[in-house]
């Protein structure tokens, strides 16, 4: 990726302004934002999978860093704040922020398919943009985008109940409408060893929610979330 187009440089620069930080390699950006479709298999070309396997490990160095730094919680509680912060539905609600699908290099047919707002590829991109900052900036570099796009959500993320979402649901259904959830694997996506699940949880008479996690049980737990943060605005 030594050869970079004029129309790619001035998308990066489109980017690197909306994110405020310049890089120094440019072709780091490029693999950022090159998604594994992209040539539509007609070319071999370099993704941003690697890239993404650093993002998600540096993603979690900086959130046990944070929560380790402003509360004193328990072990538990910490793990259950970290598993909200570094879901994939948490790094595509960021890379939505930043408008990152905008710039992304995927394949006409993926387009077709919605993929520049896909929960997945998103997730996947705004990961791979982290480590590309951290190995360009240095974890100076990757602190401040992270600081700067998951200020709100760890907010948030402190500030639920440490209870088990899927236990909290499980009582308020009962004592609301007696009746129990239900969980269901709606759908199952990417390979063995980095596997992405959609799970559907529904309450008889209060209505259903989604949760998107790295495991059935993660996913479980924010279908859960979501479905009493719906459940709460009635």
């Amino acid at each position: 990726m030594t050869n970079i187009s004029s129309t790619s440089l001035k998308l990066i620069a489109r980017l690197e302004s909306e994110i405020e930080y310049e890089f120094e390699d440019k072709s780091l950006i490029l693999l950022a934002l090159t998604h594994s479709s992209y040539g539509d298999g007609r070319r071999k070309n370099a993704n941003n999978e690697r890239l993404e396997f650093l993002g998600d490990r540096v993603l979690g160095l900086l959130t046990a860093e944070l929560l380790y730094n402003i509360n004193d919680n328990n072990e538990g509680s910490m793990a259950r704040n970290l598993n909200a912060l570094v879901r994939k539905e948490t790094c595509a609600q960021i890379a939505r922020q930043c408008n990152l699908g905008d710039y992304l290099f995927i394949s006409p047919s993926e387009i077709k398919q919605g993929g520049r707002d896909k929960t997945s590829i998103l997730g996947d991109a705004c990961e791979a943009l982290l480590a590309a900052l951290y190995i360009d900036g240095g974890y100076d570099a990757a602190k401040r985008f992270y600081t700067k796009y998951w200020n709100k959500d760890i907010k948030n993320a402190i500030s639920v109940n440490t209870k088990d979402p899927k236990t909290v649901l499980q009582e308020k259904a009962y004592a609301d409408s007696s009746s129990v959830p239900t969980y269901s694997v709606l759908e199952r996506t990417g390979p063995d060893h980095r596997p992405l699940f959609v799970v559907e949880v529904d309450v008889p008479g209060v209505g259903s929610a989604q949760g998107t996690g790295k495991s059935k049980k993660d996913a479980e737990r924010f279908a859960a979330i979501h479905l009493l943060e719906n459940w709460s605005k009635k």
